[in-house]
Order: structure tokens, then C-alpha cells, then sequence
């Protein structure tokens, strides 16, 4: 499994961190690295096996500067993103699933409404425009349209898609929020703890290839309960 890679690269005075929590999909190893580089250029043919790779993107090529980190174990997406985040030193932290469901070309969409200095937090969005969106499960998409309104509900947001795997934060936001969620429940954990502090929060439409179960797809109906689950917890309890 590739666990988090903190990604790093220059963008108007300002250096953004990208964090990868992986999973066992094959061949995705390298081509969870690509994000735009200075020159436009995507650094390839990284391959790692439960490991935590760190790029500096603020030198002239990446990979002089790559880092493997070997975790003992894989503990899941939450235990990822705290990994990474004692790696990450950017102002900007890029959140997104290694599944290659997600689209690297995104980032600079993404990361505008922070560099714009209007939102503390940007959520990408599966359900409202963007690109091209594979067409898979009908039952997944209630199941997120169900599980984002609770999250609404709790949250007095209007997000779109809470579960989405892809999220951007300012450094300075999501260290400052504990973390304890090891697996999925990172989504919900970082929507509640961030709608309590108040973040300005946006959506950016981005394109979604989606995979089936045959190509690797993990998530089922049990992974939906204990979303439901984590959200009552955090808007209970910190």
C-alpha cells in the first residue's frame, strides 16, 4: 500500500503540500505522484510498497529530493493523513485518494479559492459540473447524497459532497485540528471539526473516474454506517 506523500511545490510565493493516503491498486504507485511541477513537467515511475514517499517540488527536479518512509502497518486513510502531516512544511495542504479515481490536473482549480485569500478550506465536488465523471453506482450516489445531508444537517454547510477524496486545507487550518479517525472516518471527522471552527469554506467541481469492484473499489454499505456513526460522534464530541 502507498501511504501519504507530502508533495510540495512553488505557485506565486506560496508552497502547497500534497498528501496521497494510498491503496493496493496496481501500477498506482507512480502515477499518484504526478502534480503539476514548475515547468508544467510530471514526475514518474515512483514505486513503493507500504511506504510514505516526500517530494520537494521546490527544487529544480523533485526527485532529487525524495524521501521513503516505511510505516509498520497500514492503519488507513485518517492514520495516513496525520502521518504525512508531521512531514508536510507548505502554507497549502492537497488531500487526495491514490486510487487515480481523482485527476491531478484539478489541483490548480482547486487550490485558487485559497490563493484568491477566499476560503480557509476547498472541497472538490463529484455532483455539481466540472469535468468528466465516469457513470457507476446509482446506490453509492444515494448513499453519499444521504450521508452528505446528515453531514448538512449537523454542520449548517451546504456541501455537496462531504465524502469526496478530494480536499484542500491551509497548513495552518488542519494542524491545528486532532485528528483521531484512522479510516474513512477522516471525511466526516475533518467536515465537523471544521464547520465547529468556523473555516470558510468552498466547492470546486472535478472530474471523477470512477472505478467498479472488480477494479478495486473497497468502500461498501458498512463503511456508510460507520460514517453516519463518526458524524454523530464529532458533533457530540470533539
Amino acid at each position: 500500500m502507498l501511504s501519504p506523500v507530502p508533495f510540495q511545490f512553488r505557485h506565486v510565493g506560496t508552497t502547497e503540500s500534497l498528501t496521497v493516503p494510498g491503496e493496493p491498486v496496481p501500477d498506482a504507485a507512480g502515477a499518484a505522484l504526478q502534480a503539476p511541477g514548475k515547468d508544467g513537467g510530471w514526475p514518474s515511475g515512483i514505486e513503493a510498497d507500504d511506504a510514505e514517499i516526500t517530494v520537494d517540488m521546490t527544487d529544480a527536479d523533485p526527485l532529487n529530493d525524495l524521501k521513503v518512509l516505511f510505516q509498520p502497518k497500514n492503519q488507513g486513510k485518517g492514520a495516513a493523513v496525520r502521518s504525512a502531516l508531521s512531514h508536510v512544511t507548505g502554507d497549502i495542504v492537497v488531500i487526495q485518494d491514490a486510487d487515480l479515481e481523482y485527476d491531478p490536473r484539478d489541483y490548480m482549480r482547486l487550490l485558487e479559492p485559497i490563493l484568491s485569500g477566499q476560503a480557509d478550506v476547498v472541497y472538490g465536488t463529484r455532483f455539481y459540473g466540472g469535468g468528466p465523471h465516469r457513470v457507476l453506482f446509482f446506490w453509492h450516489y444515494l448513499g453519499n447524497q444521504i450521508l452528505t445531508l446528515v453531514s448538512n444537517v449537523l454542520t449548517n454547510l451546504n456541501l455537496t459532497d462531504m465524502e469526496v477524496g478530494y480536499k484542500v486545507f491551509k497548513s495552518e487550518v488542519l494542524k491545528n485540528i486532532n485528528l483521531k479517525s484512522d479510516r474513512f472516518g477522516f471525511e466526516p471527522e475533518i467536515t465537523m471539526k471544521v464547520a465547529k471552527k468556523k473555516c470558510r469554506v468552498y466547492e470546486v467541481p472535478i472530474s471523477y473516474h470512477g472505478r467498479t469492484y472488480a477494479e478495486g473499489k473497497k468502500i461498501t454499505w458498512k463503511d456508510g454506517i460507520a460514517t453516519f456513526y463518526t458524524l454523530i460522534r464529532y458533533w457530540l464530541w470533539d
